[in-house]
């Protein structure tokens, strides 16, 4: 079971990121591009869901690298793993933390950042020698 203090560890553990509040809640940037988020649910979301059960908080918005890479994130079927219609045509998924495994999440973050690092950072981190 991850809590945002875990999203925290682990985005801290990646070049130049800051963590900062957005709309209330915890957000993690590099470069100024926002590559993960706190993510409450509006009341428009929940109605949505109707009689059906609505995942618990903390749930954290990832960002991935296009709409297929989203496809291919939920195909994957990972636990905790989904998207909301509020997110149709939008390339990032939402994880529930609690159900969310400890290695699932932070490949979804790593990659996350990647889609957002500027180029040279990105591939100074892929090459192992960049620092955080």
């Amino acid at each position: 079971m991850a809590t945002l203090d875990d999203v925290a560890a682990l985005a801290g553990e990646l070049p130049d990121v800051t963590e900062t509040e957005r709309r209330d809640a915890r957000a993690w940037s590099v470069a100024g591009k926002v590559f993960a988020w706190e993510r409450r649910f509006s009341k428009a979301d929940l109605k949505r869901y109707g009689a059906q059960p609505v995942p618990p908080d903390p749930i954290l918005a990832i960002r991935v690298e296009d709409l297929g890479e989203k496809e291919a994130v939920l195909a994957a079927g990972h636990a905790g793993f989904f998207t909301i219609p509020h997110f149709d045509g939008y390339a990032a998924v939402l994880v529930e933390l609690t159900a969310a495994a400890p290695a699932a999440l932070r490949d979804a973050l790593v990659d996350a950042w990647l889609a957002c690092a500027p180029p040279a950072l990105a591939a100074s981190f892929t090459r192992g020698d960049a620092t955080t």
